[in-house]
């Protein structure tokens, strides 16, 4: 079977599946198809594993899964093909979360996401390159190199999950897993002018996330439009009460049943603290001229405030690298992972093996988190931290008094340079200040491509909806994308 209407690259994740489903064209071919592109684009950074033979037979059982096919029982990504952020742990592929202190690691498990998808019958393609333990807004602290931007090379993807973002942009793959923290799948899908969707917290098991920040971290699936999302967040989503305690039991939705409801009356809440100083006049214009869509679609702006938005950066920084600096603490190169080759005794083995296997980013991180946990700061940060989190999730239930779903900027500026930053991690952290808060609330979040800015750099909108809302905020996004075309544009040479 060969499919010829269109380069296969070019589908969205439904046309494929409708293809597949149709048998005009077979997995295997797609699979190789894919696996040309992404190997043929190495220099792009945004792949770190391949297993082209547990790849192609993942395909070849699709495609007799396909044969035998039992008309709508067929799972609808029976045989779509897709690659993990590489924060998740697979048994088939290195699992190294950017980082040389997992170089070379295969897990005995794969994570809750990888194999519920692999359920549905997804091929997996490989694994896509991170900022190290996914922590970073410009994926250059992997430890395996920086990934390029595929619509200027010259430029970060975003961070954390900036591989998943620019193998999704260069249609190196129809989509792609991600993880938020504090923004990771939102920012570099602003970036690459990609699609991407953080649930509501606990709505995708962590299990088999390798931690960064445990009450933080959320799985969400990177593509080219809400309806792809749509799909793949269905088939991600579901409690997972066995292994992983921070699951909601709520169980698994279909979110396309509702991709095409009118938004029609629809409040659209406008932060105040979004559109200040500090919000670059190309991102501006771009969101603002999205914006005026929505209403032509028949949403209402409503003006609202986010008062604690300012502060939702340095509370994220001291509760992520509390979190992380806990999490991180087995990595000592007894039972996994790297371990140093010499050392003098047990301790300096601890000292040596974790100077030698993580990065400076992380480095900074756990030493920030250790000191606020420690004895006579805990208080003083910590709890204080804590207590502003509250508030701020309480800023935005008051907020949706007065509107059913919050829109704004992704990011402050279109991507910059890479090495744009050079050693001044605070650049990088005030680029997240956008998203953050939704995260630290723990609500789902939402990036669609909505036009360019300097540079011909992509740019983002960002719709933040109340708990359990993804359904809303993809029916909003997908109704967006079929007035426009913003979503249809690629990088050049690609």
């Amino acid at each position: 079977m060969t499919h010829t209407n269109s380069a296969l690259h070019d589908l969205t994740v439904a046309q494929l599946a409708d293809l597949l489903r149709a048998r005009k064209v077979s997995a295997l071919e797609t699979a190789q198809h894919f696996l040309a592109r992404a190997q043929a684009n190495a220099s792009l950074g945004a792949f770190l594993d391949f297993n082209e033979e547990v790849t192609l037979g993942q395909a070849r059982a699709a495609d007799l899964a396909l044969a035998a096919g039992s008309g709508s029982a067929t799972p609808t990504l029976l045989g779509v093909p897709m690659a993990h952020k590489d924060i998740f742990v697979t048994r088939d592929f290195v699992s190294t979360a950017g980082s040389r202190m997992l170089a070379g690691y295969r897990s005995p498990f794969d994570a809750t996401v990888v194999s519920k998808l692999a359920a549905q019958g997804v091929v997996t393609l490989g694994k896509l390159n991170c900022d190290e333990f996914a922590m970073g807004s410009a994926n250059e602290n992997s430890a395996f190199g920086p990934v390029k931007n595929p619509w200027d090379l010259t430029r970060t993807p975003g961070g954390s999950s900036g591989g998943s973002a620019a193998a999704v942009a260069a249609r190196l793959l129809p989509a792609a897993t991600g993880t938020d923290t504090g923004g990771s799948i939102r920012q570099p899908a602003s970036f690459c002018g990609v699609t991407g969707i953080k649930p509501t917290y606990g709505r995708a098991s962590r299990y088999g996330m390798v931690a960064f920040a445990s009450s933080l971290d959320q799985a969400g699936p990177m593509a080219r439009t809400a309806q792809d999302c749509a799909l793949l967040l269905s088939a991600m989503c579901g409690p997972d009460p066995d292994r992983d305690s921070t699951s909601l039991d709520v169980p698994a939705e279909d979110f396309t049943q509702s991709l095409n409801e009118s938004i029609e009356g629809l409040r659209i809440g406008v932060p105040a603290e979004f559109f200040g100083e500090g919000l670059a006049d190309d991102v501006r214009a771009a969101v603002d001229g999205a914006l005026r869509e929505l209403e032509k679609l028949g949403a209402r702006l409503v003006p609202i405030s986010l008062p604690r938005t300012e502060l939702s950066i340095p509370v994220y920084y001291i509760i992520a690298p509390a979190e992380a600096s806990s999490n991180l603490s087995r990595f000592d190169g007894v039972k996994f992972g790297h371990r140093a080759a010499q050392y003098a005794d047990l301790t300096d083995m601890y000292k040596k093996t974790r100077a030698e296997g993580f990065g400076d980013e992380v480095k900074r991180r756990i030493m920030i988190g250790t000191y606020v946990l420690s004895h006579g700061y805990y208080d003083a940060y910590y709890l204080q931290a804590q207590k502003i989190r509250r508030m701020i999730a309480d800023d935005f239930q008051q907020a949706y008094l007065q509107c059913d779903v919050i829109a704004g900027p992704v990011a402050p500026t279109v991507a910059w340079k890479l090495g744009g930053h050079g050693n001044d991690p605070l650049a990088d952290y005030l680029a997240d200040i956008f998203t953050l808060p939704g995260s630290l609330a723990g609500l789902p979040g939402m990036s669609l491509p909505v036009g360019f800015g300097a540079n011909h750099m992509p740019v983002g909108l960002q719709l933040i909806g109340n708990y359990l809302q993804e359904a809303r905020l993809l029916n909003v996004a997908h109704r967006f994308q079929q007035a426009t075309d913003w979503h249809l544009a690629k990088p050049e040479g690609f």
